[in-house]
């Protein structure tokens, strides 16, 4: 599992017309599943989520109630090494990583996290203001 986690002090998704999920002064992940991953590692990444001390005064979402928006992007397993067009084929299928995607939204919920969403298999439309700019990579 692999996510890119940014600090913001705001960020959208919107499909069609929809604004689907929104957070103001929180983080944006984006959220890519890959074939091994479990829903081990999907606890293991909500935690480092919650916990990431990436916030002004080295606080985590977990200290601050930061608010959290969860976008699936099976684009982070993208490979570009070989020619000019990515090969997805590190991507785990739709019906493998959308409850993966579910586990992690839930586990940090569990946490207590208000975890705002994308939608899962359409277009989206994401709008964010980086703050910092503050960007983490969580490679599990």
């Amino acid at each position: 599992m692999r996510a890119v986690v940014q600090t913001v002090s705001r960020a959208s998704v919107t499909v069609g017309d929809e604004v689907v999920g929104e957070i103001d002064n929180g983080l944006l992940v984006l959220l890519g599943v890959t074939h091994a991953d479990t829903p081990q590692v999907a606890a293991t990444m909500a935690r480092k989520i919650h916990e990431l001390r990436i916030l002004d005064d080295e606080k985590s979402a977990a200290d601050t109630g930061a608010p959290i928006l969860l976008v699936s992007q099976f684009t982070l397993y993208g490979d570009a090494r070989k020619g000019r067009r990515p090969s997805w084929t590190g991507a785990a299928p739709a019906e493998q990583a959308e409850p993966l995607v579910t586990a992690v939204v839930e586990a940090l919920r569990e946490r207590g996290a208000r975890v705002e969403t994308g939608r899962f298999r359409t277009h989206m439309l994401v709008e964010s203001v980086n703050v910092g700019p503050r960007t983490v990579l969580l490679d599990l």
